[in-house]
């Protein structure tokens, strides 16, 4: 039994066939990095840049997560997926599976656009973040420099991940930051032609229209990006704006690993599953999170790629690992959003639960505790929540 990816998904497919084999299944879990990380997280770059290189709030390490599991980890970067001979490849290394679950979650998608992938920073994975936080304070230390002017970002992507960390860089204290007088960032969001946080309710939307407006940050709706230079955002509508980092959320798609599967693919190169979370056609091959397109079967709907539905896949994923590998029934999977929550600066968000919109501070505190009780129950082997 092969777990390819140790991230929200990953970890929770772990503990799931764990809990439904007994504990009598083999596993292993296969990732680049020995640590799991919290990705929900990853946009905090104000605080991750004030952390100086401490990471303890945005990992765990990975032998702490899988303790209970008895779980071999495989550090590295998986190479090949042979279906036909069931192997992995991780390397030099090949490891063969009778069941393989594919959680590698998903990549920037730069859609062809000139310079994008070549100018911008993402958040998408640790190093990323790393990256951009370590940038955006050099940034911060030369503004407070005499003759400084303030640091100009530009944020690509008027979804979740846009939204929250726009607001971030428009929020954090950058002068406690540096130990100097940093003007706050000029932050700019170019949501594109998708409305602004597309999918998510009314409510939600109008409080975090207004949270981004009070942080600073400046919208520009209804334009994709043109072109992307050293320095420079090009805008289809001919408006070049200046960017001393500019930082790309405008969208996500399957790894290339995955994309090169001899199997159906949806939009991205997402691996298209049944309501097993099975591919069609490979028994005993399933995949959940990022990496997947799945219709519920109730609803009509896409599920969206998110932490909370990965966290919702994952337990169904893992005891239907089980029932193939030991031939009987599987369950099906329909997908319960349980709410949404967006961070639009530090100590504020927006947020839909039930029907009910909460925003402010309360919807703020809701996400950190949800942050924090998912990471404590990760580490402890425990089933965690939905984030």
């Amino acid at each position: 039994m092969v777990v390819l990816g140790a991230g929200y998904a990953g970890v929770t497919v772990t503990h799931a066939i764990r809990r439904s084999g007994r504990g009598t299944i083999p596993i292993t879990v296969v990732d680049r990095h020995a640590s799991h990380i919290l990705r929900t997280r990853l946009y905090e770059v104000g605080r991750l840049a004030a952390a100086d290189g401490r990471d303890a709030r945005w990992s765990v390490p990975i032998d702490q997560v899988l303790a209970h599991d008895r779980a071999t980890f495989v550090a590295g970067e998986v190479t090949s997926v042979d279906l036909n001979t069931r192997e992995v490849s991780v390397g030099d290394r090949v490891l063969p599976y009778r069941s393989l679950v594919v959680c590698l979650g998903s990549v920037a998608a730069y859609y062809g656009i000139p310079g994008a992938a070549e100018y911008t920073e993402q958040v998408y994975r640790f190093s990323g973040a790393l990256r951009l936080s370590q940038r955006l304070r050099e940034l911060a230390r030369a503004s407070a420099a005499p003759g400084g002017r303030p640091v100009r970002i530009v944020v690509v992507g008027g979804g979740s991940t846009g939204t929250e960390l726009a607001a971030e860089i428009a929020t954090a204290r950058w002068d406690r930051i540096v130990g100097a007088p940093a003007p706050p960032f000029e932050v700019t969001q170019v949501v594109g032609s998708v409305p602004f946080l597309f999918g998510m309710a009314p409510g939600l939307i109008e409080h975090a229209r207004r949270l981004l407006a009070q942080a600073g940050v400046r919208s520009i709706p209804e334009v994709n990006v043109a072109r992307v230079g050293p320095g420079e955002v090009t805008l289809k509508d001919g408006q070049v704006l200046p960017a001393d980092a500019a930082v790309w959320c405008a969208g996500l798609e399957a790894p290339t690993i995955v994309r090169s599967l001899p199997v159906g693919h949806g939009k991205g190169g997402r691996l298209l599953v049944d309501d097993h979370l099975e591919v069609p056609g490979q028994p005993g091959l399933f995949a959940v999170g990022d990496a997947i397109e799945l219709k519920d079967s109730e609803t009509g709907l896409l599920v969206p790629a998110t932490a909370q539905a990965a966290l919702a896949e994952a337990p169904v994923a893992g005891a239907n690992v089980v029932a193939r590998l030991r031939g009987g029934p599987m369950r099906r999977f329909t997908y319960r959003e349980k709410g949404v929550v967006v961070s639009v600066g530090r100590g504020r968000g927006s947020g839909t639960f039930g029907g009910i919109t909460v925003w402010g501070r309360p919807a703020a505190l809701l996400k950190a505790a949800v942050d924090e009780e998912y990471a404590e129950a990760t580490s402890r082997g425990r089933r965690a929540p939905g984030v």
